[in-house]
């Protein structure tokens, strides 16, 4: 298993229980891929550098992850397919 820092932005528009559950949803695509969520931080509402789907804010979320490499693209494609997740990017430690 790999350490990976996984970073997404939510659509800024959802409430505070939609976006617990996208967090949630997230944390168990992971452990179900076989991997284990060390830390969760949520950096809250910021503006973004560009508008994003016409959003010019989102909610970050910073994930420190551990996970073996094959899980990654399954991931990827689980967070392409989410709809409130605006922007996400994975990176190995």
């Amino acid at each position: 298993m790999r350490a990976y820092e996984l970073v997404f932005i939510v659509h800024p528009e959802l409430d505070e229980n939609a976006f617990s559950e996208v967090v949630e949803q997230v944390q168990g695509w992971i452990t179900e891929a076989g991997g284990e969520v060390e830390k969760v931080d949520l950096w809250g509402t910021k503006d973004l550098a560009y508008p994003i789907r016409k959003q010019t804010q989102g909610q970050y979320v910073l994930m420190n992850i551990n996970m073996a490499p094959e899980s990654g693209i399954e991931l990827e494609r689980h967070l392409r397919l989410e709809e409130p997740v605006m922007r996400f990017i994975i990176i190995q430690k």
